[in-house]
C-alpha cells in the first residue's frame, strides 16, 4: 500500500511535469529527493496510468496541457474508485483509464492532491514566518529557478509574504538583492541560528504579476491577444495574471493587458507559442523581443560553430 509520501511525490511530480520548462530527470530528481532511477520508475508508472509524458530534444520531460477535457468531470462510479486506485493499481478496472486522463481537472482527487501538496508548502511557509518574527537567516533547499533552470540552495533573510502566500520577499545574501521566491519551487525550509546580518537594506514591494520587483526602477508594458489554449497555459504557470486578462465572448479571444518589472517571463511565454498569440503592443516590449531572438540567434550560431570544430 502507498504511503502518503509515497503519493505526495507522485502529484508533485505530475505537478512538475505539467509546468513549464521541461526539466531532466536530474533536476526532477533534486526537486522532489529522488534517485534518478526512482525518476524514471515514477515517469514509467505515469505513464502507464494514463498520462501522456513527453520528452523534447534536451533530453527533458514534461507533459503536454489537455484544453479539450476541460469540461469532463468524474462520474460516481468513478469517484469512488479513486480513493480505491491510492490503495491499489487498479490494474483489472476498465474505469480506470478515463479516470486517470481526468485527474487534474475538477474532481474529489484533484482536491486531495491539491491539500497534500498545499499542506506541505503551508509547513514551509509557517517555518519562514517563523524566522520572520525570531529575524533569524533561512536556507531554501533545492530551489528551482525557472529563469536559469537551476538548482540550489538559497541562504535568504526573509521579509515577507505576498498577500496570496504564493510568493516571499527576501534578501538574497550572496547576490546582496532583494529578490521573490515561489513558495511551489521550495523543496524545503532550514531555518538557522544565524541572525539577520542586512536589516538595513530589507525592502519589500509588490511584485509585477510573473513575481519580479521592480529593480530598476522601470515597467513595461505588455499587451497581447491569446487564444484558449495559450490563456490556460498562461494562468495555470502564472496565476497572478488573470485579474490582468478580459475575455471577448464574441471572438472567444483573451487579451492581456499589464506593466512588468521583468520582461523575461513573458517574452518565453510568448516565443513558446507565437502561433496562438498575436502581440499587440506595447513598442517597448516589440523591441525587446527582437533584441532577445537576435541573442538567441547569435548563441546557437556560436554554439554550431564549436560543434563544427
Amino acid at each position: 500500500m502507498l504511503n502518503q509520501h509515497k503519493i505526495l511525490r507522485v502529484f508533485k511530480l505530475i505537478a512538475l511535469l505539467k509546468k513549464a520548462p521541461a526539466k531532466s530527470a536530474r533536476n526532477i530528481a533534486l526537486m522532489i529527493d529522488l534517485t534518478e532511477r526512482t525518476v524514471y520508475r515514477y515517469i514509467d508508472l505515469i505513464n502507464e496510468i494514463g498520462f501522456d509524458v513527453h520528452k523534447d530534444k534536451n533530453n527533458k520531460y514534461y507533459i503536454k496541457h489537455d484544453d479539450e477535457g476541460a469540461n469532463e468531470y468524474f462520474t460516481m462510479e468513478e469517484a469512488q474508485l479513486i480513493k480505491e486506485l491510492l490503495l491499489s493499481s487498479a490494474k483489472s478496472s476498465v474505469l480506470k483509464e478515463g479516470i486517470i486522463k481526468k485527474l487534474f481537472v475538477k474532481s474529489e482527487l484533484d482536491m486531495e492532491m491539491k491539500h497534500m501538496i498545499n499542506a506541505n508548502n503551508g509547513k514551509m511557509v509557517a517555518q519562514i514566518n517563523d524566522a520572520i518574527q525570531q529575524q533569524k537567516q533561512v536556507v531554501l533547499q533545492k530551489y528551482f529557478s525557472a529563469n536559469s533552470n537551476n538548482i540550489s540552495n538559497r541562504i535568504i533573510e526573509p521579509i515577507q509574504f505576498t498577500n496570496n502566500y504564493q510568493m516571499l520577499c527576501a534578501y538574497e545574501i550572496a547576490s546582496q538583492q532583494n529578490k521573490f521566491f515561489s513558495v511551489e519551487r521550495m523543496s524545503a525550509v532550514l531555518v538557522t541560528d544565524k541572525s539577520f546580518e542586512y536589516a538595513g537594506f530589507h525592502h519589500f514591494e509588490k511584485p509585477d504579476a510573473f513575481g519580479f520587483a521592480n529593480i530598476d526602477n522601470k515597467k513595461i508594458k505588455v499587451d497581447l491577444m491569446l487564444n484558449l489554449r495559450a490563456y490556460v497555459i498562461l494562468k495555470e504557470d502564472y496565476p497572478m495574471v488573470v485579474p490582468f486578462i478580459k475575455l471577448d465572448h464574441k471572438n472567444k479571444t483573451y487579451r492581456l493587458i499589464l506593466e512588468v518589472n521583468d520582461p523575461k517571463p513573458i517574452t518565453r511565454f510568448v516565443l513558446g507559442l507565437l502561433d496562438e498569440i498575436k502581440i499587440l503592443g506595447s513598442e517597448e516590449f516589440l523591441a525587446h523581443l527582437k533584441n532577445f531572438v537576435s541573442q538567441l540567434d547569435a548563441n546557437n550560431k556560436m554554439a554550431n560553430t564549436q560543434l563544427e570544430k
